[in-house]
């Protein structure tokens, strides 16, 4: 995923104006919902899937026409349902991140073995391609003294915080924006998806077959890095598998 395409923060895009689009309905200001007719419904599916393809293999950078391209459909369609770039952007981040989630939280609570849960959990996520789409803030964990910090707001990706004798310090969003009163928080299944990896990473940590230098950004960033993009789905599934293999024993304890 090419993190220097994207354009903005996904902490900071802007609200759909008139309705916020939902799979299968139109949201309007009034609270009612109204199912999509048919053809709109696979348009939008169409434009999904055609985003997703696109941003993984390009990068959020891609441009709108090259989602319309892909999904066979006028770019007036793509931005009838997602009235800018940004917007259709953010609807991508949510579902992969929302997706990872669920993964870390299976590999959680069906393994026992704490490296067995983590290596599960990574090898889930990079063979469903979920890495490719994470936003940009996922990749940025950090203390609040890391984001002080930050020179200039330079694109980087700043180390968790090694627990103390206080404890493991509180994870956060880099440049996470507060929201105001009664508005979601954009951050918040990115949170989500770093609060369930940090239970994993710091039960391989105790059971001391984790480096003790790895942090959750560390783990978030094999998963971007270990889903290339190739053209032959059987190259990139063996080359994903290949490199995901070299990537775990890095990982892993010397003394484990």
């Amino acid at each position: 995923m090419h993190i220097s395409d994207f354009h903005g923060s996904a902490t900071a895009l802007s609200a759909e104006s008139g309705g916020r689009v939902i799979a299968g309905t139109t949201t309007h200001g009034t609270g009612r919902s109204t199912p999509l007719r048919v053809d709109a419904q696979r348009n939008l599916e169409h434009v999904l899937r055609a985003a997703r393809e696109v941003f993984g293999e390009l990068g959020y950078g891609a441009p709108m026409e090259d989602v319309a391209r892909r999904a066979r459909v006028g770019v007036g369609t793509v931005y009838r349902r997602f009235p800018s770039k940004d917007v259709l952007v953010r609807r991508i981040a949510e579902e992969e991140t929302a997706r990872l989630t669920e993964q870390a939280k299976s590999a959680l609570g069906q393994e026992e073995e704490p490296w067995q849960a983590l290596s599960r959990f990574l090898r889930t996520s990079v063979a469903s391609g979920a890495g490719r789409l994470l936003p940009p803030q996922v990749l940025r964990v950090g203390s609040a003294e890391d984001e002080a910090a930050e020179d200039g707001g330079a694109a980087r990706v700043p180390h968790q915080r090694q627990a103390v004798a206080g404890g493991a310090p509180e994870l956060r969003v880099v440049g996470a924006r507060t929201p105001v009163e009664d508005e979601p928080s954009e951050d918040a299944g990115a949170g989500a998806l770093l609060e369930v990896v940090g239970r994993l990473v710091d039960r391989a940590r105790e059971a001391g077959e984790l480096r003790a230098d790895v942090t959750v950004a560390d783990v978030l960033l094999v998963i971007a890095t270990a889903a290339p993009a190739l053209p032959d789905p059987a190259q990139q599934a063996a080359a994903s598998a290949r490199l995901l293999d070299i990537l775990l024993e890095g990982l892993r304890s010397r003394t484990a």
